[in-house]
């Protein structure tokens, strides 16, 4: 099953970052997101937990960045939100009778791992900051 938990996390930095500095309700940004705010809600939690954001309470209270945009890598974001390898092997042990089933894990372990750290590579290299410039750029035209 794929998540879209990081995304939507990305989503919601990059709404945060564009606010400015301003205090964003869960109800602001699940209206940008089309989703429900309670799931708003536990996504900030994860991301707070992570450093990433910070809650301002009050009166025109809500999520703020905890750090610059710069310093946020979508890296940050996927490992704060996102709690199982990119690729999952068969849940239950394949035929150990079968020559591909008692194989086909070894062969692909080797391969998946590489394909995650790439991603993880490109992931590190981006940040909101980025993302938001892009964002911006793109609402301008």
């Amino acid at each position: 099953m794929t998540s879209s938990r990081f995304v939507v996390a990305v989503h919601v930095l990059t709404l945060l970052e564009t606010e400015g500095g301003r205090p964003v309700t869960s109800a602001y940004i699940a209206g940008s997101v089309n989703t429900n705010p309670g799931v708003i809600r536990r996504l900030l939690s994860m991301l707070a937990r992570a450093g990433l954001v910070r809650s301002q309470l009050g009166a025109g209270g809500g999520a703020l960045l905890a750090k610059p945009a710069a310093e946020i890598h979508l890296l940050d974001i996927y490992q704060a939100v996102e709690s199982a390898d990119v690729f999952a092997l068969h849940r239950s042990p394949p035929n150990p009778k079968c020559p591909v089933g008692k194989h086909i894990q070894p062969a692909l372990s080797a391969v998946l791992g590489r394909a995650e750290r790439a991603l993880e590579g490109e992931l590190g290299e981006v940040t909101v900051a980025d993302v938001a410039r892009s964002v911006t750029a793109r609402a301008r035209r």
